[in-house]
């Protein structure tokens, strides 16, 4: 994802927030949002589940504070979030952060090797497995845990694979509009499906 977006190699993982009002639950309708939205796209994501108040964990110690996973997709509109070099707007309207459909207990699954993708109207636009991940789920929550407690039932998305159209040609950008289906699939876990209305 940071090559097709030809940008550096990051040394740590870029963090941002999400409010509360961005979940969406599996099958549940994404309002597409209207004012000002041009460049909407999906971006599937593995999601860690805290299971324990962290704050301060090493790297080593982080897997004993993840509960388990889910599929996340981080819903996007690229035009807002590189207006400025915070990402809040365009990473923060309403039902931008889908979860679901099930949260897997970390001993189910080997995150650190999952078959990952994304469809859209059943169009695959990412493929991927979690192994090829810039940070691990442990190091992005030990990260994360140096500068913010993290409480049971708190969520992190983890980075996204290649293959969304922010990293595309224009002449071959096709941005999320109301009435596509988004599919975001996890080996182990489940498909995250949502409709934008």
């Amino acid at each position: 994802h940071a090559e097709e977006f030809h940008t550096p190699i990051p040394t740590d993982p870029n963090i941002f927030l999400k409010p509360p009002s961005c979940l969406a639950a599996h099958g549940q309708k994404v309002l597409y949002p209207r004012a000002l939205t041009r460049q909407v796209e999906y971006e599937a994501e593995l999601v860690v589940v805290i299971g324990r108040h962290a704050r301060h964990v090493t790297p080593e110690q982080a897997p004993d504070y993840i509960l388990g996973y889910t599929v996340g997709n981080d819903v996007s509109e690229r035009v807002l979030q590189f207006q400025s070099t915070q990402w809040l707007m365009g990473k923060s309207w309403d039902h931008f952060a889908p979860i679901g459909p099930y949260v897997v207990t970390a001993d189910e699954v080997d995150a650190g090797n999952l078959d990952i993708a994304c469809r859209v109207n059943g169009e695959v636009r990412q493929r991927a497995n979690t192994r090829d991940m810039l940070f691990t789920p442990a190091a992005v929550l030990a990260y994360v845990s140096c500068y913010i407690t993290l409480e049971p039932g708190d969520i992190l998305f983890t980075g996204t694979p290649g293959g969304v159209m922010q990293g595309r040609p224009p002449e071959e950008q096709h941005w999320l509009r109301p009435g596509d289906v988004v599919e975001a699939d996890i080996q182990g876990i489940g498909t995250l499906q949502n409709r934008f209305v």
